[in-house]
């Protein structure tokens, strides 16, 4: 019985990676005709804030897949979840967000709400790469 959950289980990680890929690949082009299209646009090759966020919040999307595409190889590799990675991920997309943020529509509130995310984020990351830093396991560094 265990040999058959081990089974679906590097079954259904293969078919995330995959998928993942896919993802990442169809992103990456529509970027690219994003980019296209916004630095074709009277005036050519100027790009106005709205654009350049709009350009900026979908590159942070492809990185954000890339950041899950490799969380999802370390896990198919190791067998384990990298808390390093899942921290990365999560700071990229709150970046993501903040950058696309419409600052005119957002309540003080959201903006202390996620300025506490951020911070917790960063010493999340920070405790996780020291506690790997002193065992020994730390290959960022």
């Amino acid at each position: 019985m265990e040999k058959i959950l081990k089974l679906f289980e590097k079954v259904t990680v293969i078919t995330l990676l995959g998928l993942m890929m896919l993802a990442v690949l169809v992103s990456t082009v529509e970027l690219i005709i994003i980019l296209g299209q916004e630095i074709m646009k009277p005036p050519v090759l100027l790009l106005n804030i709205e654009e350049m966020l709009e350009v900026f919040g979908f590159f942070l999307m492809v990185l954000i897949g890339l950041e899950l595409f490799e969380s999802i190889k370390a896990y198919l590799e190791k067998d384990r979840v990298h808390a390093e990675v899942v921290f990365l991920v999560a700071i990229v997309a709150v970046s993501r967000k903040v950058i696309i943020l419409d600052y005119k529509e957002t309540t003080p509130e959201m903006l202390y709400g996620m300025s506490a995310i951020i911070v917790a984020l960063g010493l999340g990351y920070f405790l996780v790469l020291r506690a790997l830093h002193m065992h020994g396991t730390d290959k960022t560094a």
